[in-house]
């Protein structure tokens, strides 16, 4: 029983700086950029030392991919969320608004996946994870869409839910390009949103 009580509480701890050293590298990456940080940076940041970080990661790449797909995952399940608040009837514009207080929630995320962005571009390995993301993104889009097929009119220019769920995701990549530059939250989240209605209404249903 002892022994059970030990490895919980080893089990317990490892997951605490797992997660410790990801939040810790999170804040590092977004300052600096990925491949302008080393391990004893990201170490100093969340307060352990190398021997931590090598229980847990076996490089620096590793960690940052596991980084990105925890992101990721948070970020494709909160739009899955958001999208699932209406009933059968979608309303477009509270979607919207809910859906771009998501994904424009934080810039510092942005430049993680900017740079994740830029390793994909290069390395086959790393764009099938990026590309599964944007799956995600676009499933979560598309089970809204078709649970609102007969009720709701999709613009036929898409040429139905595929079109439109990629059509968001392009929105998105477009406005938040502008975001990382100027840094201009509030306004990104209205253009967003003037883009999203236009693209899933005929136009009328701007949101507030």
């Amino acid at each position: 029983m002892a022994v059970e009580q030990t490895t919980r509480r080893v089990t317990k701890r490892r997951v605490r700086t797992r997660a410790n050293l990801l939040d810790a590298a999170f804040a590092v990456f977004a300052a600096k950029g990925f491949g302008r940080v080393s391990i004893e940076e990201v170490c100093e940041a969340a307060g352990y030392s190398r021997g931590a970080f090598y229980s847990n990661f076996d490089s620096l790449d590793e960690l940052f991919f596991a980084l990105y797909r925890q992101r990721a995952d948070l970020i494709a399940e909160q739009v899955a969320e958001a999208l699932a608040l209406d009933g059968p009837e979608l309303d477009v514009p509270a979607s919207v608004d809910r859906v771009t207080e998501v994904l424009l929630l934080d810039v510092d995320w942005l430049l993680v996946k900017t740079d994740f962005l830029v390793h994909a571009a290069r390395d086959p390995a790393v764009a099938h994870t990026l590309l599964e993301h944007r799956r995600r993104l676009r499933r979560a889009i598309e089970d809204r869409l078709g649970r609102a097929t007969g009720r709701t009119a999709l613009p036929a220019v898409l040429g139905g839910v595929d079109g439109a769920a990629r059509a968001v995701v392009a929105a998105y990549d477009g406005v938040t390009t502008q975001l990382l530059l100027d840094k201009d939250v509030e306004h990104a989240r209205v253009w967003l949103g003037q883009l999203l209605t236009a693209l899933l209404t005929d136009g009328s249903g701007t949101p507030e």
